[in-house]
């Protein structure tokens, strides 16, 4: 464009000014043409990219920012590999507090646990109102249909959405209670959501290394105000564990610590357990059980010495580290700066996902 501009303005020139304009021109296009021109070099030097290290984002590049989505086209390694502080040893370092709090609890919920019991059953058929017991936390944990497109052939029997849903968990539900619920990848978490008309293969040909744990709350139980039945806010909503074998539906360990630590309720139920997952403080039911050993009189036994004696309790060091509820400022020094609140018991149908949380698991 710039020649050509040129070239416009000597004709101009010529004609209208005359001979001096004229050389005044030329003297400017000599001028002009003595800047080298490097167009020819450059398109003889056409880049070719054998790799993608021109385009990395980290501090070895000349744009140095975190790309772990390019780090893992690149090495394989997923990006919540690089998440610090995961384990469940190491994580409390630098929060002793924190940490003693932990132990603390972890002391409690053993020095207050059942012997562990499970019964096996055909849960397809069996009747929850034979285990005669109101339950605090209920975890459900069924081998779920999208399992088999992931792990193929198996004599494993897996469950639908439609099946699980039959299954009569309120009969069991304590007025005041949790249930902790795996849904998987994405199905469960889609067949929640309003106005879901997605029509789309379930296969994917990605690897999916995410899945949920949805927590569903019946009654009222609210933090600031029920201190003696959850203590909030001392685990987080993340597990990060190892990829499981394949062919293995066990899901982390670490959901039973964040169950015992957020709900002081000793009554645990644990739908579709297996030999691996029986633990003390609760009661695993299942037809991968390959025993039985519950007792319905001795179970109960734990739990009627006294009206609270359904709870692990708290001490006072407990008290004094676990987090709280804000004090509302226009209620000053009032009520709710504890949170232990009183026994206030609510009523009502168990609901999934409107005032639920989601926990989510990610494989490295």
């Amino acid at each position: 464009m710039i020649g050509m501009k040129v070239h416009h303005q000597k004709l101009k020139l010529d004609s209208a000014v005359g001979k001096d304009a004229a050389n005044k021109n030329e003297e400017f296009k000599a001028s002009k043409q003595s800047v080298p021109d490097h167009s020819e070099e450059v398109d003889d030097k056409v880049r070719t990219y054998t790799d993608s290290s021109t385009f990395l984002k980290g501090t070895q590049s000349a744009n140095p920012h975190n790309d772990y989505c390019q780090h893992f086209v690149d090495t394989g390694q997923r990006p919540q590999n690089f998440i610090r502080d995961v384990g469940l040893a190491d994580r409390f370092e630098e929060y002793p507090k924190l940490k003693e709090l932990i132990r603390l609890k972890d002391e409690r919920i053993a020095a207050t646990a059942t012997p562990p019991m499970y019964l096996k059953c055909d849960l397809e058929n069996f009747d929850f109102r034979e285990l005669n017991c109101k339950f605090d936390v209920i975890l459900v944990e069924a081998p779920l249909e999208e399992y088999q497109r992931t792990y193929g052939m198996t004599n494993m029997k897996f469950w639908t959405w439609e099946e699980i849903m039959k299954l009569d968990i309120e009969e069991v539900s304590a007025p005041r209670s949790f249930i902790f619920l795996w849904c998987g990848s994405s199905d469960g978490l889609d067949l929640g959501s309003t106005g879901h008309t997605k029509n789309l293969e379930p296969r994917a040909i990605f690897q999916r290394t995410k899945e949920h744990c949805l927590m569903g709350i019946k009654g009222t139980v609210r933090r600031s105000t029920d201190g003696d039945f959850i203590h909030a806010n001392i685990d987080i909503d993340l597990i990060i564990s190892e990829e499981p074998e394949y062919g293995s539906i066990a899901k982390p360990e670490e959901i039973f610590h964040i169950i015992e630590h957020f709900c002081l309720g000793r009554r645990r139920l644990h739908v579709f357990g297996r030999d691996v997952t029986v633990r003390p403080g609760w009661l695993s039911i299942g037809p991968a059980l390959t025993n039985s050993n519950f007792n319905k009189e001795t179970y109960n036994s734990y739990f009627n010495k006294s009206q609270e004696d359904y709870l692990t309790g708290c001490s006072e060091r407990i008290e004094a580290l676990r987090p709280k509820s804000p004090t509302p400022k226009s209620k000053g020094g009032g009520a709710g700066t504890s949170g232990r609140g009183g026994n206030s018991r609510g009523g009502g149908r168990l609901r999934i996902g409107g005032r639920g949380r989601g926990l989510h698991r990610g494989r490295q």
